[in-house]
Formats: C-alpha cells, structure tokens, sequence
C-alpha cells in the first residue's frame, strides 16, 4: 500500500481520496476506519454530559439495562444500548466479548485461555475481562489464529 500526503492550503477540510486495483475487504475497512475517525461518544459523569474519543474507551458494558463505557480512568454512562453502540463503532478496533460487553482491541495488552474455551483479555488500564465461549473464535480470527 502507498501512502500519499499532500498539502493544499485552498481546503478548508481533509480530503481523502482511495484509488485502487478493486474494491476488496481491505479498502472497506479502510474506507470505515477513515469514516470513524471523527466520530465522539457522548457520555454522563457526575452530573454532566462528556464527549468521549471512541479511541479512549477500553470497553464498553451493559449492566442491569445501562451502558458504561470505561476508560483508563473513569466510567461514564451512556443512553445507547450496546447493539446501538456496536453499530456506530463499526470499522473499528471494537470486537465483540460476550452478549452484555465490547472490547477494543486496541487496549488489549495479553490474551490467554480461560475454563471452558474462554479467554481472558488483560486491558492496559489493568482490568481483566472475559471473551465467552460464542465469542472466543472471533478474537482468536482478529488474532490470526
């Protein structure tokens, strides 16, 4: 893949351009991570409404109805249901984990195996979470393995 950078001073935004053989799976992803870039999550914490950068969230969980999303160092709610946020993050790093969380993948430091075709996924903010059985081969597939 080549990259090229170019610099107009006329634009009054980025501009982006892909120009390829054909359209395969690799210039979709590509094409949907460009699309996600400038998106933010709106969160509440204390009383107040944050804008989130999706790349700052570790993962996201659904616990008795309500959505969290957590990052290094606080947890905010959102009003989105999981599904909801799963779909305006695609194209991401964020894999699905288990029924009630996402994980960003970008924020996994090690993964090992678990009891019953599990997997532990160790975050870089220090947490642990785990990847239920129905959803293991999907990160293992992210993986390569």
């Amino acid at each position: 893949m080549n990259v090229t950078i170019t610099e107009n001073p006329a634009l009054d935004d980025i501009e982006v351009s892909v120009a390829c053989p054909r359209i395969d799976d690799r210039v979709q992803r590509i094409v949907a991570s460009l699309g996600a870039f400038d998106r933010k999550l709106a969160g509440s914490r204390d009383g107040a409404v944050h804008r989130i950068d999706p790349d700052a969230v570790c993962y996201a969980e659904t616990v008795d109805g309500k959505t969290f999303l957590y990052t290094k160092d606080a947890v905010f709610e959102m009003p989105m249901r999981l599904y909801e946020l799963e779909d305006r993050l695609a194209g991401t790093e964020f894999v699905r984990a288990s029924k009630q969380m996402i994980v960003n993948f970008d924020h996994v430091a090690s993964i090992r195996p678990a009891l019953n075709a599990r997997l532990q996924l160790m975050l870089d903010n220090g947490e642990a979470v785990i990847v239920s059985r129905q959803y293991a081969p999907a990160i293992k597939r992210k993986l390569g393995l």
